[in-house]
């Protein structure tokens, strides 16, 4: 049994989650984080009726893992369950394929129910002296607007839908506000851009209940031919136009939730391998 904790998050706090992984996975692999975004909710983890993932709790983030790509049964349980025969998820078959970039997150839908999404990350190519910026919505909110400099640079993005952007280099001092107002609701805070990286922020929790968190999450190795020089401190550009509007996608499924074991079978499979040696 292995327990994964990479960092917690406080309410409002901004905490860089997980360590930089390369982009690059082998070609017959897929990668794979899971943040926990769900408020006062621990859970438990069964992986073929065996207790992989013990209290699973809100701001852990799992991973990145290199898993093969398979079919894994899980079971997703509250926290106190003696075993998987009342599953809250599942049990259910899922297919993880080969060469993908994921973070699948726990979270609360906009009206404050857990849910789960998973998220494909855009790993492509970053042009030389940029960074890739995506904005995930994830908490228990209406619709809220992405701030830089007071004004809107991104505007109406709904629960569980995310924006990207590639810029320069740098730093970005971003708040998030409800739609059409300028009152950060979080933030503002200062988020690093690096050169070749997809950075990713996270909005979760819950705006009734007053525990808003922020959390970034690394990928790396993106780069292009080094033709270009970064250009230091980065600014969002206040406009709506389509060469600078962020790309929305929707979010896929609820059954992501029990996406939440892929992160741990992969240890798993790292100890039983050790102990093998």
């Amino acid at each position: 049994m292995n327990k994964i904790l990479i960092a917690g998050l406080g309410a409002g706090a901004l905490v860089a989650l997980g360590a930089v992984a390369p982009a690059n996975a082998a070609e017959d692999a897929a990668m794979l984080s899971v943040l926990h975004g769900v408020p006062d909710l621990t859970v438990d983890v069964y992986v073929d009726d065996e207790l992989t993932l013990d209290d699973f709790a809100p701001g852990d983030l799992a991973g990145p893992l290199e898993l093969p790509a398979g079919t894994y049964s899980v079971a997703i349980t509250a926290s106190d369950a003696a075993d998987a025969s009342d599953p809250a998820i599942g049990p259910v078959d899922l297919t993880l394929e080969a060469g993908g970039n994921y973070t699948a997150v726990a979270h609360l839908d906009v009206e404050g129910n857990p849910t789960a999404t998973l998220f494909t990350n855009d790993v492509s190519e970053i042009p030389a002296g940029q960074g890739r910026l995506t904005v995930r919505h994830v908490a228990a909110a209406p619709a809220v607007d992405v701030l830089a400099g007071g004004e809107a640079v991104v505007s109406g993005l709904e629960n569980p839908r995310e924006a990207t952007l590639d810029l320069p280099a740098g730093t970005v001092s971003a708040s998030i506000a409800a739609a059409g107002t300028t009152e950060p609701v979080l933030g503002p805070a200062d988020v690093e851009v690096a050169e070749g990286t997809l950075t990713i922020a996270y909005a979760w929790g819950s705006l009734d209940d007053g525990n808003l968190a922020l959390a970034v999450q690394t990928v790396a190795g993106m780069h292009s031919s080094p033709d270009g020089v970064p250009a230091g401190s980065a600014g969002l550009v206040a406009t709506n136009s389509p060469e600078q509007q962020m790309r929305l996608w929707a979010a896929i499924g609820f059954g992501a939730l029990a996406m939440l074991a892929l992160a741990v079978v992969g240890v798993r499979r790292i100890a039983t391998a050790k102990a093998e040696r």
